[in-house]
């Protein structure tokens, strides 16, 4: 089976975290520190808080940013249950903007519509997350434009888009958004094994979440109530979580990061031979926004009306050929939890003709060519 996402583990990933291994600290010691400095560095922004999930940088993000009852959070629903669920963590109310039918990100022209709308209600959203989808960024300087104008706070959930770009700046820099939320799931563009980060430039945002991530303590004389009894002393000041990740991962994602690039450019060279071999096929290929450089996760193909089996059908013979084809995602608010909160079919109507018809294939930057000739071959016998 060729899967249609897998990790890259090179032996100087083994190396760097049998060092840490054979070191003094397995955890809470410098490589998480040295790991989000050198992220911040390649994003060019002021911060990286480090986690052991995307899941739990978001929700440290929404904390650190006051989301909490009565509020009210939008975001995609073509995205993982995490990126709303986190919302739903700290009590907040949540709704879905559709997606744009050729990018597959957060329909813009939907947003601002809702959003006229929502002020006339009083009914404003706290928090807007764009998610950048396949790799893709959002078109944050328009979304910029909206949070200036509106007032919300903006958290990116990249988890799919470490080294992209956009306007020949890094996914990341938050120059139009309070936060970025990356992952390093195994299928995802570098690795930790689990993991996540959350980057801002702003100070009191990354002190936040760095002390949310540790049970809400702090050893900062400065943010303590009263006297410190000695250099031993901390206080819990908040409510936090143990979000932390270890140094094993922290090292095996510094190590993973010296590769971004090469795996960035990897991807788009499999891209670009994708583009070229199914161009014949009864299929839409993923659209290239030309004021970014996706990070390409994913490469999404839609199965068209004139296909000779439907995408079910597609999908089980492209399994049962070896060719480890996925969906995703199902709109949030299909799952049947959303639907427990009111949400019903026909909310997003292009979200939900996106996942009718929609297959993800092979792409990551160890594919080999004869792999990916597999991969374009199968799809040829299944779909001419």
């Amino acid at each position: 089976m060729i899967p249609y996402g897998r990790q890259d583990i090179s032996e100087a990933d083994l190396a760097a975290v049998r060092e840490v291994l054979t070191s003094d600290f397995i955890t809470q010691g410098p490589e998480i520190a040295a790991f989000e400095a050198d992220l911040a560095r390649y994003c060019n922004v002021k911060h990286g808080v480090a986690m052991n999930s995307a899941t739990s940088a978001l929700h440290v993000a929404y904390m650190a940013l006051g989301l909490g009852q009565g509020d009210l959070l939008w975001t995609s629903p073509n995205t993982f249950v995490a990126t709303s669920n986190a919302a739903l963590y700290c009590g907040a109310d949540v709704d879905f903007i559709d997606i744009d039918p050729d990018t597959y990100n957060m329909c813009l022209d939907r947003l601002e519509e809702k959003l006229v709308e929502a002020d006339k209600a009083g009914r404003l959203p706290k928090v807007v997350v764009p998610v950048h989808f396949a790799g893709q960024s959002c078109d944050m300087q328009r979304l910029g434009a909206l949070r200036e104008r509106y007032g919300f706070a903006v958290v990116e959930d990249a988890s799919h888009a470490v080294g992209g770009r956009y306007r020949d700046a890094p996914v990341g820099n938050c120059a139009h958004s309070d936060i970025t939320i990356f992952s390093f799931h195994p299928v995802k563009i570098i690795t930790t094994a689990e993991g996540g980060m959350a980057m801002t430039n702003d100070d009191e945002l990354a002190a936040r979440m760095q002390m949310l991530r540790t049970h809400g303590i702090t050893r900062d004389p400065a943010r303590m109530q009263g006297e410190s009894d000695g250099p031993w002393y901390y206080q819990q000041t908040m409510l936090g979580y143990n979000y932390r990740i270890t140094d094993m991962q922290a090292a095996l994602g510094r190590s993973q990061l010296t590769r971004l690039d090469s795996y960035i450019d990897a991807r788009h060279t499999r891209r670009e031979t994708y583009d070229w071999a199914l161009a014949e096929l009864p299929l839409k290929l993923p659209h290239q926004a030309d004021y970014q450089r996706s990070g390409l996760h994913l490469y999404p193909v839609l199965v068209g009306d004139d296909a000779p089996m439907d995408r079910a059908a597609a999908f089980d013979r492209l399994r049962q050929l070896g060719i480890g084809v996925n969906v995703l995602y199902i709109p949030v608010y299909l799952q049947p939890w959303y639907q427990g909160l009111g949400f019903e079919p026909g909310h997003c109507p292009n979200a939900e003709a996106y996942y009718s018809r929609m297959l993800t294939i092979p792409m990551y930057a160890s594919l080999t060519e004869d792999d990916q000739a597999t991969v374009i071959e199968r799809l040829h016998d299944v779909f001419m």
